[in-house]
């Protein structure tokens, strides 16, 4: 059963600064993976604790699980993302 994914209106704007072909494979690959399985994630910690951070490339994707599916809340380089 596909999950339902939803964006953080922030998230546009992440993706912009990454540029089209990589904010596109960034998005193809995040729907394939928390798509099927939103608990493919590893728990964040600390400050975090509650999120979710999913691995594509050098690009971390931090997001919640909700009742509904999975909130997207921000994309970003790995060196950034946590900021």
């Amino acid at each position: 059963m596909p999950v339902r994914i939803e964006y953080k209106a922030s998230v546009a704007r992440d993706l912009r600064k990454i540029g089209m072909p990589a904010a596109k494979r960034i998005v193809d690959k995040l729907e394939e993976a928390l798509g099927s399985d939103p608990d493919r994630g590893i728990p964040l910690r600390g400050e975090f604790a509650g999120l979710f951070k999913l691995r594509i490339g050098d690009y971390r994707v931090i997001y919640a699980k909700t009742d509904e599916g999975v909130l997207v809340l921000r994309v970003g380089h790995r060196k950034h993302a946590y900021r």
